[in-house]
């Protein structure tokens, strides 16, 4: 279909707020505070070139959450929810900010409404699992890794967490593979420290599995 020109250009400005939004989760979980909150200032002046609100609203919250003001994230997420109540980010993010702030029980309603919202989000699966995973309930928590690996098949992150929920099991053999999977996947030349902590744990779960 031929979309006009203006209505196209507005397809391209969402499409690179998505970018901008999927850049942003790599650089909190691999890269730096300081190019995370770039890559927000970015995409929030690009959603008011524009006047989208809920993109506004959301990339306001991600400033806050970077300087750990979850309670002003939190206003202005519920806003970017207003305008979109389809938006599954802004549901993960607003469940994020409220276990930082210790409303651990609570958090799981946002994670579950935004996978109702957005059943194809894989990282709400993943922040759920880890949530999961960190307050001992680990079986639940490898379900909701799956699920992320089954929509997201390279995602490194995910195996990560995976692994951790294994050896909590004692499936050690399991978290051994999924470690491994995880070197497979980081870029080279890139997370240095963190495929170093893997490899360590790799070396861990080795001499266990042969003292067993």
């Amino acid at each position: 279909m031929d979309y006009p020109f203006k209505m196209r250009s507005r397809m391209s400005k969402k499409s690179q707020l998505i970018e901008l939004r999927i850049k942003l989760d790599e650089a909190i979980t691999y890269g730096t505070k300081t190019e995370a909150s770039r890559i927000a200032s970015v995409g929030l002046k690009l959603a008011k070139t524009k006047a989208l609100l809920s993109e506004i609203e959301y990339f306001k919250a991600q400033k806050n959450i970077l300087k750990n003001k979850f309670v002003t994230a939190i206003e202005h997420l519920d806003a970017a929810i207003k305008y979109n109540p389809d938006d599954g980010a802004a549901y993960n993010d607003r469940a994020l900010c409220m276990v930082e702030l210790g409303i651990i029980d609570e958090a799981f309603y946002y994670f579950d409404k935004g996978i109702e919202v957005e059943p194809d989000y894989a990282t709400i699966y993943h922040n759920k699992g880890w949530l999961l995973n960190n307050i001992g309930r680990h079986s639940e928590a490898i379900k909701c890794f799956k699920k992320t690996l089954s929509l997201e098949p390279n995602r490194a992150v995910t195996y990560d967490n995976l692994a951790d929920a294994l050896f909590n099991l004692s499936d050690y053999q399991g978290a051994l593979e999924s470690y491994k999977k995880v070197l497979q996947l980081l870029k080279s030349g890139c997370c240095s420290a963190i495929k170093k902590k893997i490899v360590a744990q790799i070396k861990s779960i080795e001499a266990k599995i042969s003292a067993l």
